[in-house]
């Protein structure tokens, strides 16, 4: 990936937890960090998935984690 999508990831996830945070109107944060990794993972993988014709091997490369990594959140995100 170029540094451009980087950049344009990163904006994203900014400014969707500044929303979040302004819209908390007082109320304390959740567990941002898991929210926002959740929120990420899950659609990452499918899409890897969708890449690669259902093939964990060459999703897991792409992803670059282990093929039993990919299997694990795959069932963690119940992702078929």
């Amino acid at each position: 990936m170029n540094a451009i999508k980087e950049n344009e990831i990163a904006s994203c996830i900014r400014k969707a937890i500044g929303c979040y945070l302004n819209d908390l109107d007082g109320e304390k944060p959740g567990h941002i960090y898991n929210m926002v990794i959740q929120s990420v993972e899950k659609p990452l993988i499918e899409i890897a998935m969708q890449y690669t014709k259902g093939n964990q091997t060459r999703a897991a490369e792409l992803l670059g984690i282990n093929r039993n990594t990919l299997r694990q959140k795959m069932k963690q995100y119940q992702i078929k």
